[in-house]
């Protein structure tokens, strides 16, 4: 069945109070991609953000992020009134995420002291979520009690995680434990809500999960055993990729590698909590980074580049059978790109997950890509590009002139059209089953839309919609996009 959906994050969504939430624009988004035919919302990690504020670097595999927790809802919650949300946000564009750090956490503090303990969805909820929620709150704690800092510098007896201190803390810090706890609740019950009304409208839900975590995350300092750690816990060995023609000194990520032998031997139990978790959050997951199942890419901790890592075997198929045995079959995209191997052609196939095809990648004059369309199987999922490529239209300005050519030729432009819906036009007119087009490339947005540049700090993430930019017009043009290549799904006819 042929399907088509739209990329936009959570946080890229308008709002008066300085990121996009599981609030009211969120349900009008639904209402969007009803209006033009869509089936699938695609975003990005859901989790709480730390240092350089991506999604793919989070204090937890588990948690929410608490800034898409909505304002207003807790308004009508009673939780806030009007009066306590103070903002100072002066561009609709663009995150501020210092301001958001200032002042959000005091806003959803009051909320807290609001609330009721009691309630029995919270407690149940803590319950159900018990093999996550309360290491991630005692973490979260801690992290305000050291003012930030990383747990690699905390002290020794906490970094250790030594019963007798973890007792002390939890002690102490007990009301700022229960205060991340209800962020958590009131997150993910939202999302819930929000994620409920849009299967209700046929939307389905394309969330994504990092391979790896951050170092500094609950899941690492609660669950040392698991990755490539020394005796003092530091990271013995970070991930990357190796250099390319994009990247010279390759990419240096940081994150702590998996101990993949242990992991086995506990039937990789963290790893079905982890996939069930966001079969709950989600219809659908994409794995980024797929590939390093089948090879990682090992860089000593300490370098200062990815120059000299090593590639080293991974887990392959049988970690996707004890996942298939544990939780039958799983909707799955296999974030694919980068140095595709005949081993990682082998697993997708095996898996029978769908890879990732990007059209952005498709012209080459010198030789035919993997990525041209009419090589594509139909178990793909189709992009003009993703998160972390150029906008369509800034790419069409840097594409070299022998490879533009080649582009227009293949996509049939026309001079009185533009290229961006032309190449939107020869994606959604593949064969794939699926194809996914950003929204900044529907609106024809140039590098002020792009959402990350990767290896880079300081100016990511931060892209976000004008509240008048997805408009009645947009949507009838998506929509009849949509209609033209046969990408309509109507849930009855199934």
């Amino acid at each position: 069945m042929r399907r088509s959906g739209i990329l936009c994050h959570i946080s890229s969504l308008p709002s008066s109070h300085g990121i996009g939430t599981f609030g009211k624009a969120a349900y009008d988004f639904v209402d969007f991609l009803v209006a033009s035919k869509q089936s699938y919302w695609q975003i990005l990690p859901l989790g709480p953000t730390s240092y350089g504020d991506s999604p793919y670097q989070t204090f937890s595999a588990f948690a929410n992020n608490p800034y898409f927790i909505d304002l207003d809802f807790l308004v009508e919650e009673n939780l806030l009134k009007k009066s306590d949300i103070k903002s100072k946000f002066d561009s609709p564009r663009y995150v501020d995420y210092h301001d958001l750090y200032e002042i959000r956490f005091d806003i959803l503090k009051i909320a807290y002291h609001n609330f009721d303990q009691n309630n029995t969805e919270y407690q149940d909820f803590l319950n159900n979520e018990s093999y996550w929620v309360y290491d991630y709150a005692l973490f979260m704690a801690l992290k305000v009690m050291y003012k930030g800092q990383s747990w690699l510098y905390w002290n020794e007896n906490i970094r250790l995680r030594d019963d007798q201190t973890l007792t002390h803390y939890k002690t102490l810090l007990k009301e700022d434990i229960e205060f991340y706890q209800f962020l958590q609740f009131k997150s993910y019950q939202q999302w819930m809500n929000l994620k409920a009304y849009a299967n209700k409208n046929n939307v389905e839900i394309i969330g994504d999960m990092p391979i790896y975590v951050s170092y500094d995350s609950s899941d690492v300092w609660a669950n040392p055993k698991m990755f490539d750690l020394d005796q003092d816990r530091n990271p013995r060995h970070v991930a990357g990729v190796p250099p390319d023609n994009y990247a010279l000194d390759g990419q240096l990520w940081g994150n702590p590698l998996y101990n993949w032998d242990v992991l086995e031997k506990d039937h990789f139990s963290w790893w079905v909590k982890r996939v069930r978790s966001s079969m709950e959050l989600f219809d659908m997951i994409r794995i980024d980074h797929f590939i390093g199942f089948v090879n990682f890419f090992s860089i000593t901790y300490g370098e200062k580049t990815a120059r000299n890592g090593v590639w080293k075997k991974g887990p392959g198929k049988k970690f996707f059978d004890v996942i298939k045995e544990q939780l039958g079959d799983v909707n799955i995209i296999a974030e694919d790109l980068g140095v595709l191997t005949d081993d990682v052609r082998k697993l997708v196939k095996d898996t029978g997950f769908p890879g990732m095809k990007l059209l952005q990648f498709a012209f080459d004059s010198r030789e035919e890509s993997d990525y041209i369309p009419h090589l594509y199987p139909r178990n793909v999922i189709a992009y003009t590009g993703t998160h972390d490529n150029q906008t369509t239209a800034s790419w069409f300005d840097f594409i070299p002139e022998e490879d533009l050519k080649y582009c227009l030729d293949y996509i049939n432009h026309h001079s009185d059209s533009s290229p961006v819906d032309s190449l939107i036009k020869t994606t959604l007119g593949c064969v794939a089953d699926t194809a996914i087009i950003p929204i900044q490339d529907y609106l024809h947005l140039k590098d002020e839309g792009r959402m990350n540049v990767p290896s880079t700090l300081g100016n990511n993430w931060r892209w976000r919609l004008l509240p008048n930019e997805i408009n009645e017009t947009l949507a009838k043009k998506i929509k009849g996009f949509t209609e033209l290549y046969g990408r309509v799904y109507d849930k009855k006819d199934s």
